[in-house]
C-alpha cells in the first residue's frame, strides 16, 4: 500500500537564516533589516508609532546590559503588560542575559499574581500602563521584587521606592554600551537552560508553572515557519492574542520577527475591525471565539443587503473552479475580502475546537484556515494543518520536529491519548517533580491528556480531554467535546457546553448547559426560552445514540467564566 502520510518539508528560508540563539537572530535582523519596521504599536497617548529591527535590537541590548547593571543578571523577572513593545524587549533582553522570565496574565487575580511572582522569585517586573496603579499596590506585598520597571509611568505621580521607568533602565543601558560594555555581546547563550515559566490558565482550575528553554521556543517557532506559506520583509501580521500565551509568543512574535516580518499589534477587541483594515494583514494568528464572531458579521452583513442566496450561488461556482485549479475567489469575494484588508491569505487557529463550517466558507471565499493544535508544555505547537491541504476536522499533521503517537489502553480502541516527542516539549513543571513525572510515560513521551487518533495521511483527530471525559454506569465513555461540536450548530445557543450531573439516583446525566442568544428571544419568558431550547436539544439528540443523548439543560443567564484564551472554565460551570 502507498504510504500517502503527510510531513511538513523544511521551510527553506530557514536554511537561508539558520537560527541559533535569540541574541544572533535580533543581531541578524538589526544588520540585514535596519530600517525594515519590525512593530507597528499604540503609545499611551493613543498615538500611532513604530519600531525598527534596529531600534528593536539596541533596546533589547540596552536593556539587558541594564539589568546586568542593576545585578539583575540570571533572575527571574516578570512581565505584566497588554500588547507593547516593552514586552518583547523585556522577553528577549531576560533571556539572552541568562535570566528566567515570566510572563503572566495581566486580568488575573493579584493573589494569583502575587502568589506566581512569589513562587516564581520574581525579582524584578516590567509591567504596561495598564498595570501603573496596581502595580503600585501589589508591591508593598512583594518585597523580593527589587526593581519595578514602568513602561508608561503616570506623568503626575512620582514613582515611589524600587520603581524606574523603563526609558531610564534603556537610556542606562545605551550609555554603558556607549562606554565599552561588552557583557550583552559576551554571555554565553545556554540552550537548555530554563529560560521561561509559564502558568497555565488552564480550564481545570489547577495551574503549574511550564519550563521552558531557548531549545523549546525556537523548535516551536521553527516549525510555525514551515506551516506559514508566506513569511519574509513582506509579511504583516496583526497581533491579536495576550502576549502572556506562549501560541502569540512563539507562532506569531517569534516567526515573524526570526524572518524580517512587520508586526502591527491590536490595541483593542474594540478596534480590531479598524486595524485590520488599516494594516491589511497577510496572516494572523487567531483562536476560533475571533473567528466565528468574523463569519457571523460576514453572514449578518450579507444578510443586510439581501444578497444571501447570490453569494452562495458564487460560493458553490467558485468551490467547482478551484477543484480543477481554476481560483477565482480574489475577485468573486473582493468586497469581503476588503473587511480584511484585502491581503490576508491564511489565518492560523488554535486553542479550541473550531466549528467546521467557518473553516469551509472562509476557504471559500478565499482565505484559509489553518486549523492546528497546541499545549503549552510544547512550547506550544504539535500540529497544524498544511495550507492547501485541509481537512477539516482535523488538527493535522504533527508539525515537522514533532513526533505523536496514540497510546491506547486497549488493542482494540479506537482512540487513545496523544502524546508527543520532540525538541518543543518541556523541561518540567517548575519545583513540581511529581507532576512532571506524571506528565511523562515511561519511554519519555509527552502525555497531553487529549484523546484522538490519528489517519493513514497522518493527520490528527482530537476527539476529547482525558480529564473532562463522562463516564456512565455502564461503563461508556462521553466525551463533552463531540456533544459540543453538535450544539455549536445552533444559532440559538449564544455559548454551551456539556457536562456530567449525578441524578437523584446517583448516576451520571449527560447535561447541556447552555447560555442562549438573548437577543433573538426578545419578549420571551424564562418559561418559554427554556422550552424552546428543550425543543432543539431534542432534535440534536435525535441524531445522536441514544448513551451520547443529552437529557440534562440548564440555561444560564450570563456568559460563562473563560480564560483570557477564551476557553470555558469547566471547573466552573
Amino acid at each position: 500500500m502507498k504510504n500517502n502520510r503527510f510531513k511538513y518539508t523544511r521551510n527553506p528560508k530557514i536554511d537561508e537564516h539558520p537560527i541559533v540563539d535569540f541574541r544572533q537572530s535580533l543581531r541578524y535582523n538589526a544588520e540585514t533589516l535596519p530600517e525594515d519596521h519590525v512593530l507597528y504599536y499604540w503609545t499611551k497617548h493613543k498615538v500611532e508609532s513604530s519600531m525598527t529591527y534596529k531600534e528593536f535590537y539596541e533596546n533589547v541590548r540596552a536593556f539587558g546590559t541594564a539589568l546586568h547593571e542593576a545585578g539583575l543578571t540570571g533572575k527571574p523577572l516578570a512581565i505584566v503588560s497588554e500588547s507593547d513593545p516593552c514586552f518583547m524587549t523585556a522577553y528577549y533582553a531576560v533571556i539572552t542575559t541568562g535570566g528566567t522570565v515570566v510572563p503572566l496574565d495581566r486580568d488575573i487575580s493579584d493573589e494569583e499574581t502575587v502568589n506566581f511572582m512569589t513562587l516564581a522569585k520574581v525579582e524584578a517586573v516590567v509591567y504596561g500602563e495598564t498595570q501603573n496603579k496596581r502595580m503600585r499596590a501589589l508591591s508593598e506585598k512583594l518585597p523580593g521584587v527589587r526593581r519595578f520597571f514602568a513602561a508608561y509611568p503616570d506623568e503626575d505621580e512620582p514613582l515611589p521606592e524600587r520603581f524606574e521607568p523603563l526609558s531610564d533602565a534603556i537610556a542606562s543601558g545605551k550609555e554603558k554600551l556607549a562606554e565599552g560594555d561588552d557583557f550583552f555581546d559576551t554571555v554565553p547563550q545556554d540552550l537548555e537552560k530554563c529560560c521561561a515559566i509559564i502558568f497555565t490558565s488552564g480550564t481545570t482550575g489547577t495551574s503549574k508553572g511550564v519550563m521552558l528553554c531557548q531549545r523549546n521556543l525556537i523548535a516551536s517557532a521553527m516549525d510555525s515557519a514551515n506551516v506559514i506559506d508566506q513569511l519574509d520583509e513582506n509579511t504583516m501580521l496583526l497581533s491579536v492574542l495576550p502576549m502572556h500565551h506562549t501560541y502569540e509568543i512563539t507562532t506569531s512574535q517569534m516567526t515573524g520577527q526570526f524572518f524580517g516580518a512587520t508586526i502591527a499589534f491590536n490595541d483593542s477587541i474594540k478596534y480590531f475591525t479598524r486595524n485590520v483594515k488599516k494594516y491589511r494583514p497577510t496572516y494572523m494568528v487567531l483562536v476560533p471565539l475571533f473567528i466565528e464572531t468574523m463569519h457571523k458579521k460576514i453572514w449578518e452583513e450579507i444578510r443586510k443587503k439581501g444578497i444571501e442566496k447570490k453569494v452562495r450561488r458564487a460560493m458553490k461556482f467558485s468551490d467547482a473552479m478551484l477543484s480543477i485549479g481554476i481560483d477565482m475567489r480574489k475577485k468573486l469575494f473582493e468586497g469581503i475580502l476588503q473587511n480584511f484588508g484585502g491581503r490576508l491569505d491564511a489565518i492560523v487557529c488554535g486553542g479550541a475546537k473550531l466549528n467546521p463550517q467557518c473553516i469551509r466558507d472562509f476557504i471559500s471565499f478565499g482565505i484559509e484556515v489553518q486549523e492546528g493544535y497546541g499545549i503549552t508544555e510544547c512550547s506550544p505547537l504539535l500540529a497544524a494543518n498544511p495550507i492547501n491541504r485541509n481537512k477539516i476536522g482535523s488538527v493535522g499533521p504533527a508539525v515537522r520536529s514533532v513526533q505523536v503517537r496514540i497510546d491506547k489502553e486497549n488493542d482494540g480502541d479506537e482512540t487513545g491519548e496523544i502524546v508527543a516527542k520532540g525538541g518543543n516539549v518541556m523541561l518540567g513543571y517548575y519545583e513540581n517533580p511529581e507532576a512532571t513525572r506524571e506528565a511523562f510515560t515511561d519511554d519519555g513521551w509527552f502525555r497531553t491528556g487529549d484523546i484522538g487518533y490519528i489517519d493513514e495521511d497522518g493527520y490528527i483527530y482530537i476527539t476529547g480531554r482525558k480529564k473532562n471525559v463522562i463516564i456512565l454506569s455502564n461503563g461508556k465513555n462521553v466525551f463533552p467535546e463531540e456533544l459540543e461540536e453538535h450544539l455549536a450548530q445552533c444559532p440559538l445557543f449564544a455559548e454551551s457546553a456539556v457536562v456530567g450531573r449525578t441524578g437523584e439516583d446517583g448516576e451520571q446525566v449527560i447535561t447541556a448547559v447552555i447560555y442562549p442568544d438573548y437577543t433573538l428571544f426578545a419578549g420571551k419568558t424564562d418559561e418559554e426560552i427554556e422550552a424552546t431550547l428543550r425543543e432543539q436539544l431534542n432534535e440534536i439528540n435525535r441524531t445522536l445514540p441514544q448513551y451520547k443523548q443529552m437529557r440534562g439543560l440548564e440555561v444560564r443567564k450570563t456568559e460563562f467564566e473563560k480564560t483570557t484564551s477564551r476557553k470555558i472554565k469547566r471547573y466552573k460551570i
